[in-house]
């Protein structure tokens, strides 16, 4: 076994644990969750360290392959989820419904084959880096919008999350997000552009991942637009952050592993 397995596994046991940890304190209403945060600080710490191993073994950065791909995003966004919880302390109790979310890509993980894979030449830019880890912000940003959105659902059903803020609080705290988001998805597909430009002489070719980013930037516009303009309730706002980020994770999972267009992120 190599070490950064090793480590890997260490890490989803730490994971698996911090989300059965989560769901509990909730369903007790307990009023701590530090516990939860520790849990999932030290898997960050754990995974990290199998990702540089990799990275050091193969020389390349963990976005050539599927198991690359999944894991470095189960990283990133539950690295996402444990800084705005630490700086969000009120929505320390939405760690109970977003972490068993982010376990699917976990589960995921562990039925992909962790094959070495060669970088492709035209991933030798630091456009690609940039690309990449700007969509990662994106998609932590929204991942922490509907950690608080799938609250104002669960209200909707009794589940509890009365130590929370209202829900037009947690409303007013997710549209920020999605905000934010915008901004970093937007920076993004510049890069991405960019780095198109130099990889094959286009900028654009709205190729599959191409033309659902686009369509995933649209949903965000579309719904920065409607909260501008009709001021939706805090159900339809969290109903429909929940939909960007089904249609975000669709397009950063299922379209590139799917698709034979050059633009594909297996190989």
């Amino acid at each position: 076994m190599l070490p950064e397995t090793a480590w890997l596994s260490f890490a989803v046991s730490l994971y698996v644990v911090a989300t059965v940890t989560a769901v509990l304190s909730a369903a007790r209403n307990r009023a701590s969750y530090t516990g939860v945060l520790i849990l999932v600080a030290l898997a960050l710490i754990f995974h990290g360290t199998a990702i540089v191993l990799r990275w050091e073994r193969l020389g390349h950065g963990p976005y050539v392959n599927l198991f690359e791909i999944l894991s470095s995003n189960v990283w990133s966004l539950h690295l996402a989820v444990l800084v705005g919880c630490t700086f969000i302390r009120e929505i320390r109790p939405s760690t109970a419904l977003v972490l068993p979310v982010l376990q699917v890509l976990v589960l995921w993980l562990l039925a992909v084959s962790p094959i070495d894979s060669p970088a492709p030449v035209t991933y030798d830019t630091i456009w690609l880096a940039v690309h990449v880890w700007l969509g990662k912000v994106f998609l932590g940003c929204v991942v922490v919008a509907v950690g608080v959105s799938l609250v104002v659902l669960a209200r909707r059903l009794r589940w509890g999350f009365e130590r929370m803020p209202n829900d037009a609080a947690l409303e007013l705290l997710a549209y920020r997000m999605v905000l934010v988001a915008f901004i970093f998805e937007s920076l993004m597909l510049i890069a991405g552009a960019i780095w198109a430009q130099d990889a094959w002489g286009r900028y654009w070719d709205w190729d599959p991942l191409e033309t659902w980013a686009f369509i995933t930037w649209l949903s965000v516009v579309g719904f920065l637009h409607l909260r501008a303009t009709r001021q939706p309730t805090p159900a339809m706002s969290a109903a429909i952050i929940v939909v960007i980020f089904v249609i975000a994770f669709s397009t950063f999972f299922g379209t590139p592993f799917v698709s034979t267009a050059p633009h594909k992120g297996a190989i």
